[in-house]
């Protein structure tokens, strides 16, 4: 691996020919080749009801219909929560924040690898440090407020991944806000998908009355004959977990002819990294550490032979290439075989990088930051932990 950190270093800041890092995946269903599999349900601008997420596209120079399997946002979501699992059982550390707390006795947890808005959230905005000062008002919640492009040393040293995945400091009022784009991009498609049809239903086998029932402050009461007063809020009793739900028609999964995974980082993107006032070496090795971080990132989600993307959609690895994309050659792109195949080896390079770049000065977290919820904040987190009455099932 120390080879590939010698090319890593020089192409992080493009002082070389390679200029990304291609990775093209090809999976198949688990149960095989057009078995159906379940894209992300979203609601259909047209009709407000389910639907999936189709395109055209070129897919080897021919316009083709394609399914979207997977955004690039959950990607993301799929190589930081992968990586918080490598942290987790201590086979790597990467700086991040953390904020802790607990909730009727249940220890609560959230991560700037978990939320939604990575270290600039809401949650953290509304945190404390064990102080009781304000997480902007500490000298580590500072530092990646006022963070600029020429200045990323802040979230260098407390949360690595928002150069990766890209951040937005949106929750703050603020005329010039800290935006970073993201350097890696992946995403999944289903290539020609055949969009199919399911029954739902539900069969109550003490064949509940399917009634109209009153709501109250703890559960639901049978309604009395007479017709309810006004204000009395009512439901049936499908709607409450109770009796049988006919099967009808709804949207089932897709049949693809195969699914492809393309994934980039860029070289370019990471060559625009400033950590102020800094040596060249500092700034190359820093650099460094990110794409290998990245890279990490990507093994730990996706080098395994199979992989779950949700309920129905189980997907078996059929071949992949990781490749430097060079400067192009009679008008293509120059591709070279990247030997990184397994978490093992992104592991080893990710611990080459962290060495060199301490080594040249970079000043890095070895724990996380923990931030604990204000009072508004803890009072909202136990409410979410409160169970009042019931609830109605909004579909089966």
């Amino acid at each position: 691996m120390k080879d590939v950190y010698e090319r890593l270093l020089d192409a992080a800041s493009l002082r070389s020919a390679d200029g990304a890092i291609r990775i093209t995946a090809h999976y198949e269903p688990l149960a095989g080749v057009g078995t159906p599999v379940s894209p992300p349900t979203v609601k259909g601008r047209e009709t407000n009801a389910a639907a999936h997420l189709v395109e055209r596209r070129y897919v080897d120079g021919l316009a083709t219909s394609v399914v979207l399997l997977d955004q690039p946002q959950s990607q993301a979501n799929r190589c930081e929560t992968a990586l918080l699992d490598a942290i987790r059982r201590q086979a790597a550390f990467i700086p991040h924040l953390e904020m802790a707390t607990e909730s009727l006795g249940v220890p609560v947890r959230m991560t700037s690898l978990e939320a939604p808005h990575r270290s600039r959230d809401a949650y953290f905005r509304d945190s404390v440090d064990g102080a009781g000062v304000a997480f902007d008002a500490t000298e580590p919640g500072m530092t990646l407020r006022d963070a600029c492009p020429g200045d990323m040393s802040g979230y260098l040293r407390e949360a690595p991944t928002d150069l990766i995945y890209g951040a937005w400091d949106s929750h703050r009022k603020r005329r010039i806000q800290v935006k970073i784009p993201r350097a890696y991009r992946s995403e999944m498609i289903g290539i020609k998908p055949l969009v199919g049809v399911r029954g739902a239903g539900r069969f109550d086998r003490l064949n509940l009355a399917g009634e109209t029932v009153q709501l109250t402050e703890t559960g639901w009461i049978p309604s009395p004959a007479e017709k309810p007063k006004a204000g009395v809020k009512t439901a049936r009793m499908s709607e409450l977990g109770h009796g049988m739900i006919p099967p009808s028609e709804g949207l089932g999964g897709v049949s693809v002819t195969s699914v492809q995974r393309s994934a980039s980082l860029s070289l370019a993107k990471l060559a625009m990294l400033r950590f102020g006032p800094v040596s060249d070496e500092l700034t190359q090795a820093a650099r460094a550490l990110v794409a290998a971080i990245a890279l990490l990132g990507d093994r730990l989600a996706f080098a395994a032979p199979a992989l779950h993307l949700r309920s129905g959609c189980e997907l078996l690895l059929v071949s992949e290439r990781i490749d430097w994309v060079q400067r192009g050659r009679d008008g293509k792109p120059v591709l070279d075989a990247l030997e990184l195949s397994t978490h093992e080896e992104a592991l080893e390079l990710f611990e080459i990088a962290r060495d060199r770049a301490h080594a040249a000065g970079v000043q890095w977290a070895t724990e996380p930051l923990i931030l604990h919820p204000n009072p508004s904040l803890q009072q909202a987190i136990d409410k979410s932990y409160v169970i009042a009455g019931v609830g109605e099932a909004e579909s089966e």
